[in-house]
């Protein structure tokens, strides 16, 4: 035992409990294409074991924000992987690549390998979710940089998609229709409003509020992101589908014009989808005004399809035989910005 580090605050025998408590988790990820075992100092994939003639590899990383905060008051801790491995997979599926495999790190002040487990089963529900492989990560003890019971979240996803099926927008035109996939809540973006909003009114978290019953409103907030990968895949395989915008960070105003060309625009027909009860909620405590919700948070959208017309109703079956909700909720049009009606 390194008695000496472990006076430092570095655990060492509580490193090695976290690996023997995931490796299970871990395998549960496996997929054809993955290669080696948890503990080698790289995660292995072999691209051969795929039928891809061109492949583009599709790469993308992201954390959780200061959704964590409000893990750290509720003490859960089994969901918020699921969070990080969807702010990665959803990006590089945007592109039309399909996630294969998924690196995470956690950084802790104190290791605790119960609550790690719990992180790390929550990032192998996600990868099982979008059908990726957990290869590897990383777990950093470093006494002194975070406070009790406090750690941070990063994650790692490398997808691959033939070069001829690649998204990258090019083909949207005048005309697309946007079908737009509902979200679960508010994902993982804007809780630095959201936690702003909390405090303000003085609510707290364990507790139910009126405006939004059956939960705990920190439980409400902690809802994980949706995983699109299977379900946008199968549109993909079926539709010609000219681009996908990943609403994140910056809303529909952000992030549906990086699909979109010069002398494009789009239109918004606010009411073809239901706007959440937690973003009404936002809105009214908050006292954000209608128009800007748009432009922090997905209001209820978490995945926009660029394809023509024609494919629109084939791209909707496709995604409620998935158990999805997804509606034609705009098109793009000719001049700039964005437009909500």
């Amino acid at each position: 035992m390194a008695v000496s580090y472990e006076k430092a605050g570095v655990n060492l025998e509580a490193g090695y409990e976290v690996v023997r408590r995931i490796k299970s988790h871990v395998a549960s990820t496996s997929r054809p294409g993955v290669m080696g075992n948890i503990g080698a100092f790289g995660g292995m994939f072999d691209l051969a074991s795929l039928n891809v003639k061109e492949p583009i590899l599709v790469s993308g990383t992201d954390g959780v924000g200061t959704k964590l905060k409000i893990a750290f008051e509720m003490d859960k801790h089994d969901t918020i992987g699921i969070d990080a491995v969807a702010m990665c997979v959803n990006d590089v599926l945007a592109q039309g690549a399909e996630p294969l495999l998924f690196l995470d790190y956690v950084a802790v002040g104190h290791n605790e390998p119960a609550k790690i487990e719990a992180i790390v089963a929550g990032v192998a529900e996600g990868c099982r979710q979008a059908g990726c492989a957990l290869v590897g990560g990383e777990t950093a003890e470093m006494p002194g940089m975070y406070g009790d019971g406090e750690y941070d979240i990063a994650g790692f996803t490398c997808g691959v998609v033939e070069r001829s099926r690649l998204i990258d927008g090019s083909k949207v035109k005048v005309g697309d229709v946007l079908v737009g996939i509902a979200s679960t809540g508010v994902h993982s973006n804007g809780f630095g409003l959201v936690r702003k909003i909390v405090a303000d009114n003085g609510f707290n978290l364990h507790e139910e509020h009126p405006d939004l019953p059956g939960k705990p409103l920190g439980e409400v907030l902690l809802t994980p992101t949706k995983i699109y990968v299977k379900q946008v895949l199968d549109v993909i395989r079926n539709c010609d589908v000219h681009g996908i915008s990943h609403i994140t960070g910056g809303g529909f105003d952000e992030n549906i014009p990086r699909i979109v060309s010069e002398g494009q625009g789009i239109e918004i027909d606010e009411g073809t989808w239901e706007i959440l009860p937690v973003f009404r909620f936002l809105e009214k405590y908050g006292k954000v005004s209608h128009r800007e919700m748009f432009n922090i948070f997905n209001m209820g959208i978490g995945m926009v399809i660029a394809l023509d017309a024609s494919q629109a109703q084939q791209a909707i079956e496709i995604l409620a035989s998935h158990g999805e909700r997804a509606s034609v909720i705009g098109r793009i049009v000719a001049g700039e910005g964005v437009t909500v009606k």
